[in-house]
């Protein structure tokens, strides 16, 4: 008897490749702190949707951020645009493209939380890897570091550290258009050169200046109304007595710590805040997160309008997301770091 017309026809599982965290990085990450690694997936149900990596996001945060919120085993956490290429999920259909904290990852089911739809009248001539980038997480970043936290008026002078970098080359741009003078500092000449081209007033390469001290002073020789501080560490002991009184300071980052399996030590800015009164916040910007569809909108508006140049650091193939993410935090990127699956 032939039982064939009986049984449900067979689909095809789905493999996902993931990175895994094996161990937690103990100083700066290495090969080893990662593991390729296949996982089945079932089939979407009712409401599920089964997604496709197309560009995942390497960013600083990913490295303080695992130690709190990831158990060694854990797939790599981060933040990708991916292609619906199965739906049981009216809200995203197949063919779509969203973007997804869904790790490192090439393949995901998931029921639709957490994810944003890419804008619908996103244009075909910018490339989708700026939902990663300037039209994205570090663009957000960078809108309401200068708008909601410092709070940056025309005619202002504005210090931002890590310039080339994704968040901070956004920073730098967003300020021009204020009508502000802006001082960035990067890590080599070709960053300082692209400063350059983004029309920063002052950039220099703090690898390689005699005196940082110094090179603030000259750039800014009445001091800083405004610091966004990507940072921390040495720079930041040696940039807050360079600022202005009643100065504000935005704390986005400290890559210059990340890495650190001992804590740095002082000089500790408390007198220099106190006769300064000087006012210092840290941020994310999942707080404002009622305001991204309006605030997308409008770093979209400035890209198309071309006030917001985006340079982009792309390494090809997933199995490349370690390299590309120590390569970054060592500084090799020159704007938003990018995988492309």
């Amino acid at each position: 008897m032939d039982n064939s017309n009986c049984c449900p026809k067979q689909r095809t599982m789905v493999q996902a490749k993931t990175w895994v965290l094996t161990k937690h990085f103990d100083g700066f990450p290495k090969n080893s702190n990662f593991e390729l690694r296949l996982e089945q997936l079932p089939e979407p149900k009712d409401g599920e949707v089964l997604l496709e990596a197309v560009f995942l996001s390497v960013d600083p945060y990913m490295r303080p951020f695992s130690r709190v919120r990831m158990k060694e085993g854990d797939i790599m956490i981060g933040t990708q645009v991916a292609k619906v290429i199965q739906s049981n999920n009216a809200a995203f259909p197949v063919g779509s493209h969203v973007v997804g904290r869904c790790g490192w990852r090439t393949h995901t089911v998931c029921d639709g939380t957490g994810l944003t739809p890419i804008m619908p009248d996103w244009p075909q001539d910018v490339p989708l890897t700026l939902a990663l980038g300037a039209v994205g997480m570090p663009g957000l970043t960078a809108l309401y570091g200068i708008e909601e936290v410092l709070g940056l008026q025309a005619g202002e002078t504005l210090l931002v550290n890590a310039a080339a970098g994704a968040v901070g080359s956004v920073v730098g741009q967003l300020a021009k258009l204020k009508g502000c003078k802006v001082v960035g500092s990067a890590g080599s000449d070709a960053k300082v050169a692209f400063l350059k081209e983004l029309g920063f007033d002052e950039a220099f390469n703090y690898k390689s200046v005699g005196s940082l001290e110094e090179a603030l002073k000259k750039a800014s020789p009445q001091g800083y109304d405004c610091y966004f501080e990507n940072v921390s560490g040495p720079f930041s002991s040696v940039a807050l007595p360079q600022m202005k009184d009643f100065g504000r300071i935005a704390v986005c980052g400290a890559i210059s710590l990340y890495n650190d399996t001992m804590p740095q030590t002082g000089p500790y800015p408390h007198l220099t805040m106190i006769f300064k009164q000087l006012k210092m916040e840290g941020f994310m910007q999942s707080r404002w997160e009622h305001k991204h569809p309006e605030s997308l909108k409008r770093l979209m508006a400035w890209v198309k309008e071309g006030k917001l140049i985006c340079r982009e650091h792309v390494t090809e193939g997933f199995e490349n997301m370690p390299a590309a993410f120590m390569g970054m935090l060592q500084g090799e990127n020159i704007g938003k770091a990018i995988v492309k699956v």
